[in-house]
């Protein structure tokens, strides 16, 4: 399976790496699991992964440089 929306190019805008990306998308993921405020109004998506990716894409949610060392 491939992510085609949101594209992977956009958000590397954002993220300055492809793991930064995957642990930024996967913490995300689990805050809206576990029932956090969504960031948007409208999804494309309908699982958290898809959401989180969406919502990074939208700039609603980013790395916090203070927790990276």
């Amino acid at each position: 399976m491939r992510v085609t929306y949101p594209s992977i190019d956009k958000l590397l805008d954002r993220v300055d790496s492809r793991y930064s990306l995957s642990v930024l998308a996967a913490k995300r993921a689990h805050e809206l699991e576990a029932g956090e405020p969504e960031a948007l109004k409208n999804y494309k998506a309908l699982k958290p992964v898809g959401r989180a990716l969406e919502e990074i894409e939208a700039g609603k949610v980013t790395v916090d440089s203070k927790s990276q060392g």
